[in-house]
């Protein structure tokens, strides 16, 4: 069976360029939707060029530009968004309803994955203000996605590793220290944790499995569900030295967050979820959903351990 002609949008960000390495390793014909306005932005133009000698084609289209997106969307099978989501870089969630519009022009589009690959949104509706907003963003999305009668597949990454383990799951760290760390709490709240590169090859295997049609994915390999404490203990493993260790309560977790400017209530907002409710481990995958790993069994993921060498 021929492999789908994939776009990506968003491929240049920090998931979106690794789901266009992954897709063009995958076999995929592969598309790279690229703003007219790039300027001289050359970091970006470079990486674009990149994708263009491995064979990807470059497509020109915004999303000020509703027809430029139609004729973008005609020439694939699947269109893959990875345009930001995170309030320190950039929150762009809602724009992604341009992009539903021209899919649902088009006519053509095979699957859907919009810009999620975090912590399920559905799951969310109890989340703290102002964090909530990403969620409350991404179910807007989904709904319209739903009314459209677009196929799709919502991928739930959960954690990423180079922000989770890189800083030993502290906020605003991505190198883990040689010398201390604060637990959230006890520390024995479970995560799950994932590679950035696994996360882009699990998303392409997804896009032409019936099993994925019009479910949510969660990737959620079994060797990286851990607890603060174990994701230390790797890294202390390593390092052959154990770290000072504080704590910092719930209650004081959150009176910090409120001290806070807007996009850093929002990120530690969804610390708090992951770190101290357990938003992530605290329910069990139905019937209508899917676990990637258990998918694609032949996916050789990244350990936490084995992240964490690189470090030393």
């Amino acid at each position: 069976m021929a492999k789908s002609r994939v776009l990506v949008v968003g491929g240049t960000g920090y998931l979106g360029r690794r789901i266009v390495k992954a897709s063009i390793a995958e076999g995929h014909p592969t598309f790279v939707l690229h703003r007219p306005e790039i300027g001289t932005d050359i970091e970006k133009v470079q990486l674009l060029l990149s994708f263009k000698e491995q064979g990807a084609r470059l497509v020109e289209g915004s999303f000020g530009n509703h027809r430029s997106l139609v004729d973008a969307v005609r020439q694939v099978d699947v269109v893959i968004c990875a345009i930001s989501g995170v309030h320190i870089r950039s929150h762009q969630i809602l724009l992604q309803l341009e992009l539903v519009d021209a899919i649902k022009e088009a006519g053509n589009i095979k699957r859907f994955l919009p810009s999620e690959f975090g912590t399920d949104p559905a799951r969310m509706g109890h989340a703290l203000a102002p964090g909530r907003v990403t969620f409350d963003d991404k179910m807007v999305v989904r709904k319209a996605i739903e009314e459209a009668n677009i196929p799709f597949t919502y991928i739930s990454a959960n954690c990423f590793m180079g922000y989770f383990v890189g800083g030993l799951c502290q906020p605003a760290k991505i190198i883990p220290s040689t010398e201390s760390v604060c637990l959230h709490g006890d520390g024995n709240v479970k995560a799950i944790y994932v590679d950035e590169d696994d996360i882009a090859l699990y998303t392409l295997k997804t896009i032409d499995d019936h099993r994925t049609l019009n479910k949510t994915i969660y990737i959620r390999p079994p060797q990286n569900i851990l607890s603060q404490r174990e994701v230390i203990m790797a890294w202390e493993q390593l390092i052959g030295k154990e770290l000072e260790k504080t704590s910092i309560s719930e209650e004081e977790f959150l009176s910090i967050i409120k001290e806070q400017e807007f996009a850093q209530q929002v990120g530690l907002g969804h610390y708090y979820h992951v770190c101290y409710e357990g938003c992530l481990t605290n329910f069990e995958i139905d019937e209508e959903e899917e676990e990637a790993s258990h998918l694609y069994p032949e996916v050789a993921y990244t350990r936490v351990k084995d992240y964490l060498r690189r470090y030393v």
